[in-house]
């Protein structure tokens, strides 16, 4: 056999023992605090720990996905290095936790490619596609008002629908692989309504008792990081809406766009893009900030490219909007509107191997963990 034909087995090997040391490793440390038992007013982890006394990968992958990485525990902690017990639950529970995205993943390998080399990857996705679009551009219509007159209807149709529709199907193979995985039993309506209203207000993110964390450094506790994801939350949840709106009035309405300003799909539009674009700054500034021991550093990359790509998908959106509007803009709008869909067809693709996929797992983790709380004798 060629050394080439050996490589993906050899690199599946040391993802694998990687994997397994990283669950040996988070089992210790989670042992050490279920005995001690200082931090269980804190976020939905110790709580959950509490309940048993021995715990399964499944366990461990369940508790992985229920941390937010607020990191309270770790600035609580008496037992972090140069203690001999060297706790680090945050940074442990983060490796598992990636480890968990790339397992479930599907294929697995697009997940692990983008988290180890993410800046790059979007990059070259987000010029790659930018350029399709340009290309797609030669054959636009003669007539067509607003951004039709670059990318007919139909063209757009035909490049986002597989681009929206295939993520998602890669998702539902990776949300039933961990389903599976923690031990998950057919879901009730209360458990969703639970796990959403836990993702709603971000509950996790107050530190357990309304301080907020302190992801940054030290004892300097706020709810920055809490309103940064907000803001990136509903920014996202608009803008998704606006789309959805401009849907149902294109085809069941007979309205097709271009959409005045005061339009519900401008205005849920442009207030969902300011606030992801607020959002996603704060949070990159944030990160940048934070102690990279305490997530997951071999993988700080990918998420960091992964905010990065959704502050430009918004951002480009705002100045795209700004340009077609004003005389001086419109020779522009051409390249921006390739870089703006670009970025956005990047960002759907890359959807279920980006950061972006976390939101998925942790809901399923926080319905599990609803599921759990109801069957504790």
């Amino acid at each position: 056999m060629s050394s080439d034909a050996a490589t993906p087995s050899l690199l599946q090997f040391a993802g694998d023992a990687e994997g397994e040391a990283a669950l040996a490793e988070a089992r210790r440390q989670i042992e050490i605090c279920n005995a001690c038992r200082y931090c269980e007013g804190f976020c939905a982890v110790f709580p959950a720990m509490t309940r048993q006394k021995a715990f399964s990968d499944g366990d461990m992958t369940q508790l992985a996905n229920l941390c937010h990485n607020c990191r309270g525990c770790y600035y609580s902690c008496q037992y972090t290095a140069p203690h001999e017990f060297d706790l680090n639950v945050p940074g442990i529970l983060a490796e598992v936790r990636q480890d968990s995205w790339s397992r479930c993943a599907w294929p697995a390998a697009l997940g692990r490619v983008f988290h180890r080399h993410g800046v790059a990857v979007a990059a070259a996705l987000v010029t790659g596609f930018a350029f399709l679009l340009l290309l797609i551009q030669s054959l636009r219509p003669e007539a067509g008002q607003g951004f039709y007159a670059f990318l007919s209807h139909n063209a757009m149709v035909a490049v986002f629908l597989p681009a929206f529709l295939l993520p998602l199907a890669a998702l539902a193979v990776g949300l039933r692989r961990y389903w599976r995985e923690v031990g998950g039993s057919p879901l009730r309506g209360r458990h969703l309504v639970a796990a959403f209203k836990d993702a709603a207000v971000l509950r996790n993110l107050d530190g357990g008792q309304g301080q907020g964390c302190n992801f940054e450094k030290g004892d300097r506790y706020s709810n920055e990081r809490r309103f940064a994801h907000q803001a990136t939350l509903y920014g996202f949840l608009l803008c998704f809406a606006a789309t959805s709106v401009a849907t149902l009035m294109h085809y069941l309405f007979d309205m097709p766009a271009p959409y005045g300003l005061f339009s519900l799909p401008k205005l849920l539009g442009l207030s969902g893009g300011l606030l992801l674009c607020l959002g996603t700054l704060r949070l990159a500034m944030l990160k940048a900030r934070g102690e990279r021991d305490l997530g997951a550093p071999r993988v700080w990359g990918g998420e960091m490219a992964f905010v990065l790509l959704l502050f430009f998908v918004s951002l480009s959106g705002l100045v795209l909007y700004a340009a077609s509007g004003t005389a001086i803009g419109t020779g522009a709008v051409s390249w921006l509107l390739a870089l703006h869909l670009g970025s956005v067809l990047a960002f759907f693709l890359l959807t279920p191997y980006s950061k972006m996929a976390h939101g998925f797992y942790r809901l399923a983790a926080l319905a599990r963990e609803a599921q759990q709380r109801e069957a504790k004798p």
